[in-house]
């Protein structure tokens, strides 16, 4: 299905504050959520709004691959009331050049 794109090991390069760069590869669900930060730019994603079954658990990996991440807690309404996690890349983030790895 053209709408479920591979996700397969992909190269990814952070862009730390300090001027410092990693590389990462990234694969499976962990890769779609940081393409989903990457995309969501400085508003983040919420399970709310980016629905994925494991949010907390992609945000780990990535954080143990050394990506930034900021996990904002925010509250909501509704017949479930509660608060959520809104998770926002705090380094640029780009893929490597060429195939996926």
């Amino acid at each position: 299905m053209a709408d479920n794109p591979p996700w397969g090991k992909a190269p990814f390069i952070i862009h730390l504050k300090e001027g410092e760069t990693r590389s990462v590869v990234v694969a499976g669900r962990d890769r779609w959520a940081l393409e989903c930060l990457v995309a969501a730019g400085s508003q983040g994603c919420t399970p709310i709004d980016t629905p994925g079954p494991r949010w907390s658990g992609y945000v780990h990996n990535l954080r143990a691959l050394g990506v930034p991440i900021e996990t904002v807690t925010e509250a909501h309404g509704g017949p479930f009331s509660g608060s959520h996690a809104r998770y926002v890349l705090k380094a640029c983030v780009t893929r490597s050049e060429g195939q996926d790895a």
